[in-house]
C-alpha cells in the first residue's frame, strides 16, 4: 500500500473541521483501504493543473484546468473581478487544488478559513462553492482598499486590519512574498 506521508494529521484536521461545522464528511481512513480512494482523489485533484482552455478569460497561462477556470470565469463575472486576479489567488493559495488543506486549516483551491467560509456563505469543501467564495472576499479586499489590487491581496493573506494598521502591505515576509507570487502571476 502506498503511503502518502502526513496523510494522518490532513485526515485528522478534516474530519475535526467537518466535525465543528457540522458538514458531512467522507469517511477517509489513512490505514484502511480507504486511503486507496482518499490517495486517488488526491491524485484526480492535482491532475486539474493542466492548461485551460486558450479561449477563456482564465487561460492556458494560469496554470489551472478548463473546468476551474470555468468556475472562476463565472465568479469573476458575478462580483465583477478580474478573472485572471482570482486565478493568480487560486494558484499561489493552493496550486488549484481542492484537497489542499493548510496546517492552519485553511481548505480548498482558494484556501479559505472555515470562519470565512461560514461568514461568505459557502462550503469551503465545494470547490465551486470555495472559488465563488474567494471570489467575493477578493471583491471585499477590492472594495475595502478602493481597489488597490496590492493591497486586497495582501488583506487576503494577511488581513485587512494588518493592511490598515500598515498602511499597505504589512512587513511580514510570508506576506510579502505571497504578494509578489500573485501579482507576478496576475501581470
Amino acid at each position: 500500500m502506498m503511503r502518502i506521508e502526513g496523510l494522518e494529521s490532513v485526515v485528522q484536521r478534516i474530519n475535526e473541521l467537518n466535525d465543528r461545522f457540522g458538514i458531512a464528511k467522507k469517511a477517509y481512513n489513512a490505514n484502511s483501504a480507504g486511503n486507496n480512494t482518499f490517495a486517488a482523489e488526491l491524485k484526480a485533484a492535482e491532475g486539474k493543473l493542466n492548461p485551460a482552455k486558450a479561449d477563456s478569460p482564465v487561460n492556458a497561462s494560469s496554470g489551472l484546468d478548463g473546468d476551474i477556470g470555468s468556475i472562476i470565469n463565472t465568479a469573476a463575472a458575478k462580483y465583477n473581478v478580474d478573472p485572471r486576479l482570482v486565478a493568480a489567488v487560486a494558484q499561489t493559495e493552493s496550486g488549484g487544488r481542492q484537497s489542499a488543506v493548510s496546517s492552519a486549516g485553511a481548505i480548498g483551491i482558494m484556501q479559505l478559513m472555515p470562519d470565512t467560509a461560514a461568514s461568505l456563505g459557502v462550503d469551503p469543501y465545494n470547490r465551486q462553492q470555495n472559488i465563488e467564495g474567494g471570489t467575493k472576499y477578493i471583491k471585499q479586499m477590492l472594495d475595502t482598499f478602493n481597489g488597490d489590487v496590492k493591497k486586497a491581496v495582501a488583506a487576503y493573506n494577511a488581513g485587512p486590519k494588518a493592511v490598515k494598521d500598515y498602511d499597505g502591505v504589512p512587513p511580514y515576509q510570508e506576506t510579502q512574498n505571497y504578494v509578489n507570487k500573485v501579482l507576478d502571476i496576475y501581470r
